[in-house]
C-alpha cells in the first residue's frame, strides 16, 4: 500500500509516528501547506518510506495532481473538515481511497436549528456514496477515535453483547491539565468550535435525526481508570449521524466532558462571532474571526510536554444482553499522556485519534477489512479493529454498569 497524508499538524504527525513501527505499507507521502512541516516529520521519523511535499487542500486539482504525482492507492485526510469536499472530490477523479476523521459539515437549519436538522454532518459524502460504489471506490468516513474507535465499539456490543439496544451513546472526558496555560484547547479549536456550538444531533427510532439547544442534557458520568465523574452535555458529533446507519439500536446521542470554564469560553465566542468561519476585512484582509482565534492559541501538537493527565473516549451501550437481561456496558479506550509522549512524541488527545486510521489502513491492505461506496466504521467487522489495538499496546476496556 501506498498512502499520502494530507495535514501534518497534531494527528498528521501522530499518524506517522506510529505508522513508522509498521510494514504494511511501501510509502507514505506527506503533505501540508506549510513545506516545513511535512519536512520535518519525515527527518523526524528517519524511515525513507516516507516522503515530504507541499499541498493546497482547498484545490481539487492539486490534489489529484499530488495523488497521480506520488502513485498511491489510499488518502488520509487530516486537515479542518472545511477542506473535506475538495479532498473527496480529488479521491474519487483519482480513482483511489479516501480516509477522514471528521465528515463534511452541517449547515443548521435556516429557521429551526434547535428542533431541526439542515444539512447533517457527511450528507455531501452519503449524497454521493451510490457513485462511489458503481466505481467500486471506498471512502471510509470518520475513522479517528470519535467518530472511529467509538463506532467500532459500537459495532462490537452489538455483535457480541447486546441482542437488543435501547440507546448507544458516546462519552467523552479527560482530567488532562495544560501547565502554564489558562485556556488551551488539546484538540483543533476550529473543529471544537464547530462541534460544540452547532445545534446538537440526536437519532431516535421514531423521530428520526433532531437538534437540541447546545450544550443540553447534561448528566455526570464516572470515566474510568481513575479519571472520576465529569459534567457531559450534548454536542455535534459523526457517531449519531453514522451508528443508526448500520446498528439495530431505538437511540444514538452524543455526550462531550467540556466543563464550565470551557463551555463558557465557547459561548463567548459566540456572543463576539468570533465562531465564525465567514472571512471578514480586518484593515483591508480578508479573514475567518475562527482562524483568528486559532492562530491566537498554541498549537495542539505542541502541548504534550506540558500536559498530564488521561482521556477516556467510549460508548455507552444500553439494552438487552445475550442471556435476555437487563445490561448496560461502556466499552473505551483511555491514552495516557504520559505513556504517548514516552513512547511515541505525541499528546494523548492526538495520538489517540492517529492510531485509528493506521489500523484501518492496515486492515485494508491485509483485506481484513473490505468494502466500496461511503462507509463508516461500524460497516465493518470489530473483531480484526479491537485485536489491533491490544497488539499496538493499547487495548479497549469494557465497564460493566447497574441498570
Amino acid at each position: 500500500m501506498r498512502i499520502l497524508v494530507l495535514g501534518t499538524g497534531g494527528v498528521g504527525s501522530a499518524f506517522a509516528q506510529i505508522a513508522q513501527r509498521r510494514s504494511f505499507f511501501d510509502h507514505c507521502a506527506l503533505a501540508d501547506y506549510d513545506p516545513a512541516r511535512p519536512a520535518a516529520l519525515v527527518a523526524s521519523v528517519d524511515d525513507g518510506r516516507f516522503s515530504a511535499h507541499r499541498i493546497d487542500a482547498s484545490s481539487k486539482e492539486a490534489v489529484v495532481a499530488l495523488v497521480r504525482e506520488t502513485s498511491v492507492d489510499a488518502v488520509l485526510n487530516s486537515v479542518d473538515p472545511l477542506f473535506n469536499v475538495p479532498i473527496f472530490d480529488a479521491c474519487f477523479e483519482a480513482g483511489v481511497t479516501y480516509l477522514d476523521m471528521a465528515m463534511t459539515l452541517s449547515e443548521p437549519h435556516p429557521t429551526k436549528p434547535y428542533e431541526e436538522v439542515g444539512v447533517k454532518l457527511g450528507d455531501y459524502q452519503f449524497e454521493r456514496a451510490e457513485a462511489w460504489e458503481e466505481r467500486g471506490l471506498l471512502a471510509l468516513v470518520g475513522i479517528g477515535v470519535e467518530p472511529g474507535a467509538a463506532d467500532v465499539f459500537a459495532r462490537h456490543a452489538a455483535d457480541e453483547l447486546f441482542s437488543e439496544i435501547d440507546e448507544i451513546g458516546v462519552r467523552d472526558g479527560a482530567n488532562l491539565v495544560v501547565e502554564g496555560y489558562d485556556f488551551a484547547p488539546t484538540f483543533s479549536i476550529w473543529t471544537t468550535i464547530e462541534e460544540c456550538l452547532n445545534p446538537p444531533v440526536i437519532w431516535e427510532r421514531e423521530r428520526g435525526w433532531f437538534t437540541t439547544e447546545p450544550f443540553s442534557e447534561p448528566e455526570v458520568f464516572d470515566f474510568p481508570e481513575g479519571i472520576g465523574p465529569v459534567e457531559c452535555v450534548n454536542v455535534e458529533h459523526e457517531e449519531v449521524l453514522l451508528v443508526p446507519r448500520w446498528i439495530d439500536c431505538k437511540r444514538v446521542t452524543f455526550k462531550y466532558g467540556l466543563g464550565d470554564e470551557f463551555i463558557g469560553v465557547l459561548k463567548t465566542l459566540a456572543k463576539l462571532r468570533l465562531d465564525s468561519k465567514e472571512p471578514i476585512s480586518v484593515k483591508g484582509v480578508e479573514v475567518s474571526p475562527r482562524d483568528v482565534v486559532a492562530a491566537a492559541l498554541p498549537d495542539p501538537a505542541t502541548l504534550g510536554e506540558r500536559m498530564s493527565g488521561k482521556t477516556c473516549a467510549g460508548t455507552l451501550v444500553t439494552g438487552l444482553g445475550k442471556d435476555g437481561n437487563p445490561r448496560q456496558a461502556y466499552l473505551y479506550h483511555v491514552a495516557d499522556n504520559e505513556v504517548t509522549m514516552r513512547e511515541y512524541g505525541s499528546q494523548a488527545v492526538v495520538w489517540q485519534t492517529a492510531i485509528n486510521p493506521v489500523i484501518a489502513l492496515e486492515l485494508l491492505a491485509s483485506g481484513a477489512w473490505k468494502g466500496v461506496g461511503v462507509l463508516g466504521p461500524e460497516a465493518f467487522p470489530a473483531q480484526p479493529f479491537l485485536d489491533s489495538l491490544a497488539e499496538l499496546g493499547a487495548p479497549h476496556g469494557v465497564l460493566e454498569l447497574g441498570t
